[in-house]
């Protein structure tokens, strides 16, 4: 456990609980875990997740403009659907894309699980971007990714991360309930 992992921890939980409360300082945040952990995850020879890194600067920067620009409701945030067909779609386009990033780094690098840290890297920059759209079905596949994560920095013997992936798991549940409400509250307003 190092001074930049405990750091790294702190920095990302008030970056998802700034996202659970839609502020626009989640972005802020988030950015600095995210440079943070990618040196973190290098040191460790998670590849994948110091990429994932990178890409979750890029997606970064566009769900803040995606929620500088959106709608608001009530000078919030506003929750926005997503369809059946596309979760789908995207999440098999995800595991495609994870499968070929795993075979990339099996076959081209020394990452120590390739194959797992890409498919979590797939679904997890699927999440981030599902976070810049607003949809709901960012928290339920947090919950699940996760989950996993946590295993994976057991194995790792990252384990105040390991720690932060299981804090993850119930903010993200939290997460998931609180847009619910947000939602359905949003939903009566438009309503009336």
């Amino acid at each position: 456990m190092s001074p930049l992992e405990i750091f790294s921890v702190i920095i990302s939980v008030i970056g998802v609980a700034l996202t659970i409360k839609r502020s626009m300082w989640c972005w802020l945040f988030n950015f600095l875990a995210f440079i943070l952990y990618a040196y973190l995850f290098y040191e460790y020879k998670l590849y994948g997740e110091t990429i994932l890194q990178f890409l979750f600067i890029m997606v970064n920067f566009y769900g803040f403009y995606q929620w500088l620009k959106g709608k608001q409701q009530d000078h919030e945030i506003r929750i926005e659907p997503i369809a059946i067909k596309l979760v789908v779609g995207q999440m098999i386009l995800a595991a495609v894309g994870g499968f070929v990033f795993g075979w990339s780094l099996h076959h081209f690098t020394d990452a120590a699980l390739p194959w797992l840290d890409s498919q979590l890297a797939a679904f997890s920059l699927l999440a981030t971007y599902w976070t810049s759209r607003k949809h709901i079905a960012t928290w339920v596949l947090w919950v699940f990714v996760d989950i996993i994560y946590v295993g994976m920095f057991i194995h790792k013997d990252l384990f105040l991360t390991a720690g932060l992936y299981a804090a993850f798991v119930a903010m993200a549940a939290f997460g998931w309930w609180q847009w619910t409400q947000v939602k359905q509250k949003q939903q009566l307003k438009l309503s009336t």
